[in-house]
């Protein structure tokens, strides 16, 4: 069975590495340890992360999709629940298909002539088909994805980001990617419109609210940042970016005990790297001021 990087899984299912790994890390997905670097997921978990994506960008939430797949693993022992679930047209009514019938979560049956459309949706036959529109965008983002890694194709990777969201405006995480693009190309403005915009169509979106919360830091409003970072934390507590964000602002509000707690649950979530480093430093540094 093929194997899949973390990287593989992100850059295939049009999201970031960070929610992959909390998908893995809240039992989710069921990687394979792999020795020295990243966890290994096979093509199953590739699925049930399309299934995921998919059902958050049609506005399920992750709550309810963890809650919907936990109950279905009880009620149907043999069924994958998360490739299972389906949502109805546009609007986050949650479907399920089994055994070639569809029914409502708790079981019953839905007697509407649907076929399935792409992962996660279903559609009656009588409808417009809006899901090659989706596909494109989708399709749009992965370029994006793939070419932002690099300095010198950044514009075409803004370019790839301006294509989804003209085909999908409500691409919240086209917005937040083509935002932090322009951030880094100095373009502030901009890129603070893009944030804006991200949580606008997604108020809990963890990067959306990390990026205009430095963007706020930055320009000196404080109290603003601080309000964003707790929202990505609310959204997603084991994002260890989000501690980091918590712990510098929290030591700048003159809060160290707070800044503190920050830093080690950093460090509890990533015990290695650049900013581990930084993260023990400080909490020596509070040891020594004692």
């Amino acid at each position: 069975m093929s194997a899949y990087t973390l990287s593989d899984v992100a850059r295939l299912c049009g999201v970031s590495r960070r929610r992959v790994q909390y998908w893995e890390r809240t039992a989710l997905l069921s990687a394979t340890p792999e020795s020295g670097d990243e966890p290994s997921f096979d093509f199953r978990d590739l699925v049930r992360a399309r299934s995921i994506a998919g059902l958050l960008s049609r506005g399920v939430s992750l709550r309810r999709i963890r809650r919907e797949a936990d109950d279905l693993r009880e009620r149907f022992p043999g069924l994958e629940p998360l490739p299972s679930l389906r949502t109805w047209r546009e609007a986050p009514r949650l479907l399920v298909h089994h055994e070639g019938t569809w029914m409502e979560p708790d079981g019953q049956l839905v007697l509407d002539f649907v076929r399935e459309g792409t992962e996660g949706a279903v559609e009656t036959l009588s409808a417009p088909d809006p899901q090659s529109t989706l596909i494109a965008a989708r399709e749009w983002f992965e370029r994006g994805c793939e070419l932002d890694v690099e300095r010198s194709t950044w514009d075409e990777a803004a370019d790839a980001y301006r294509r989804a969201i003209a085909l999908d405006p409500r691409y919240a995480d086209a917005h937040c990617n083509l935002g932090s693009l322009l951030f880094n190309s100095g373009r502030v403005d901009e890129a603070r419109d893009h944030f804006e915009e991200t949580l606008a169509l997604d108020p809990r979106h963890v990067e959306g609210n990390l990026n205009l919360g430095t963007l706020c830091e930055e320009s000196g409003a404080d109290e603003t940042a601080l309000t964003h970072y707790r929202r990505a934390l609310e959204s997603d507590p084991l994002f260890p970016d989000v501690h980091v964000s918590m712990a510098l602002i929290y030591e700048k509000l003159e809060l160290p005990r707070t800044a503190r707690s920050h830093w080690r649950r950093y460090l509890k979530l990533t015990p290695e790297g650049s900013w581990a480093r930084i993260a023990r430093s400080r909490l020596d540094g509070y040891e020594d001021e004692r």
